[in-house]
């Protein structure tokens, strides 16, 4: 999958597919234009790509000219063609093979051939690399075809969205309905889970959701909800599972036009999971994987107890309770990623290295949603 502006589209031509379809039609307009010098006549600016594969395998004589039409608005098609560059040279008289990347509705196509009636031309054959035999809405034949096609929004091999795509030699679709990606993000205390979560969040264009913020965030403005959490931490009892999940409700809610989510610290237990599986589902959406940053014990408590002496943290200072801490998170872990691995949605990733290697792999694994 790539993202061009605000669009995402998925692989769906293959060079090796277009290179094969170019040399087919070019075999067909050798044989038919062979000894009539005829004027291959581009239509810019999504043509030149292959233009340039079927002219280079044309052996006999030819001329190259150039029109440039507009009628795409991203991806919408107008049906107000304008031109904006005439033909060269003078085509009177001549055999003209109008060259096109792709016909749709054809209205392109239309007013191409009524200027080319205007001047005179002798004849004229229609050759394209893509055609939508669904959208087309013209009675004139399309004379060669590399490769019809869905009446799909397509990118790559000269089509652009916005102009951005041309360039790529495979053609990729677009993608109607991007499903979020979001991802409940673990990692034992010490791993570095925040700071990934930070790098990840702006190179995914993810929203960042801690539990320990939401918590931070309800309580210092007094909502309801962090009103009765705390009421419950004042107490010395958990707060319960639908304190947490509504706060997170909320939280999403802030967020509808989100690419996805990056949940860190939540859930926490099976039916905090199950519940925001359901919550995502009234969404059409999902949780796309677990992914846990999987560090040796020994090395994070270190790393913790060195922290301390900077930190001020109490409970960065006392091994016997860092070792607790790592004790619950590998029972809840545990759990969760049963859940998780039921669905086939589980992924440790090596969290030993240096913030650049780490965030590496953690891409990798995103890169696959």
């Amino acid at each position: 999958m790539i993202q061009l502006n605000d669009l995402y589209f998925e692989e769906y031509i293959s060079d090796k597919q277009i290179n094969q379809s170019a040399n087919e039609v070019a075999v067909k307009i050798n044989n038919d234009f062979k000894d009539k010098n005829p004027v291959f006549l581009v239509v810019l600016n999504g043509a030149f790509f292959f233009a340039a594969d079927i002219i280079k395998r044309f052996t006999g004589n030819c001329e190259l000219s150039f029109i440039k039409v507009a009628s795409y608005d991203g991806i919408n098609q107008s049906n107000e063609i304008t031109t904006v560059m005439g033909a060269e040279p003078d085509l009177k008289g001549r055999e003209v093979i109008i060259v096109e990347d792709i016909v749709d509705s054809g209205n392109t196509i239309e007013a191409i051939i009524k200027i080319l009636k205007q001047e005179q031309v002798a004849n004229y054959k229609i050759t394209t690399m893509f055609y939508k035999p669904k959208a087309y809405s013209k009675l004139f034949p399309i004379d060669y075809v590399g490769m019809e096609i869905e009446n799909d929004f397509i990118v790559g091999y000269g089509l652009d969205y916005k102009g951005l795509g041309r360039n790529l030699r495979n053609v990729y679709k677009l993608i109607s309905n991007k499903k979020m990606k979001n991802i409940v993000l673990f990692g034992p205390p010490g791993a570095g889970k925040g700071t990934q979560a930070q790098m990840l969040k702006n190179k995914y264009n993810l929203v960042h959701i801690s539990t320990g913020d939401v918590f931070r965030f309800n309580i210092k403005n007094k909502t309801e909800l962090g009103m009765l959490a705390k009421s419950f931490m004042d107490k010395g009892d958990l707060v319960p599972d639908e304190v947490t999940i509504n706060m997170l409700k909320n939280e999403v809610e802030k967020y509808p036009d989100a690419n996805g989510f990056i949940f860190d610290g939540f859930p926490r237990t099976i039916s905090q999971a199950k519940a925001l599986d359901e919550f995502l589902s009234e969404k059409d959406q999902k949780i796309s994987a677990m992914v846990a940053l999987e560090v040796p014990e020994d090395l994070l408590v270190q790393r913790l107890l060195n922290r301390g002496k900077t930190s001020g943290r109490p409970d960065d200072q006392d091994e016997s309770k860092i070792r607790n801490r790592f004790n619950e998170y590998q029972t809840k872990t545990a759990i969760l990623k049963d859940y998780y691995q039921a669905q086939n949605k589980y992924y440790g990733v090596n969290g030993v290295g240096s913030i650049e290697e780490i965030t590496q792999r953690l891409s990798e694994v995103f890169d696959r949603f």
